[in-house]
């Protein structure tokens, strides 16, 4: 089983039509294990629903209690993508020993039809969830990170990879 945990972010943000504003109502995430014809064993808990750039210190606590908690080996966490590499640090200092911990998002609500990533990343991010060893990864953009080696570049909306500290080419945040 994977257990699913819902902070909020982009992936279920609602459009408000009359003053043009982004807000949570619920989570899409069943809706969308559904119209994806999911067959993995699944459990979804919505632990909050915040924009990541909200997102405090006790929010994370609470994210680090809930993956130490579930007898679950495998997390997929669904997650804002501003602070998501944030929270993943925090998730791996905590040494979650022997499980699988998953972070994803969206750079476009779901809620917007076709033209949201969300269901792309949301795939993505659970079949990674199954097969990933042990450790903690953001999944966007069809790719897995390991949660030291990522960054958001913000110039282009995608995620990629950092070099190792030893590459000579490195670059520097």
């Amino acid at each position: 089983m994977v257990q699913i945990f819902v902070t909020g972010g982009t992936f279920d943000k609602e459009y408000n039509l009359i003053t043009g504003e982004l807000f949570f109502k619920d989570t899409h995430l069943s809706e969308m294990f559904d119209r994806g014809r999911c067959n993995v064993a699944i459990d979804i808990k919505t632990l909050m629903m915040v924009d990541s750039l909200e997102m405090r210190d006790e929010d994370r606590a609470i994210i680090v209690y809930n993956c130490k908690k579930t007898p679950a080996g495998r997390i997929l966490i669904t997650h804002g993508t501003d602070r998501m590499v944030e929270t993943a640090r925090v998730l791996a200092e905590a040494d979650i020993e022997g499980k699988t911990i998953v972070l994803t998002g969206a750079m476009i609500p779901y809620a917007f039809g076709t033209s949201s990533d969300g269901f792309f990343n949301l795939g993505s991010a659970l079949a990674f969830a199954q097969i990933l060893p042990p450790g903690v990864f953001v999944v966007m953009n069809g790719r897995y990170f390991e949660w030291d080696r990522v960054r958001k570049n913000r110039q282009t909306g995608n995620f990629e990879e950092l070099p190792a500290e030893d590459d000579p080419e490195g670059f520097v945040i």
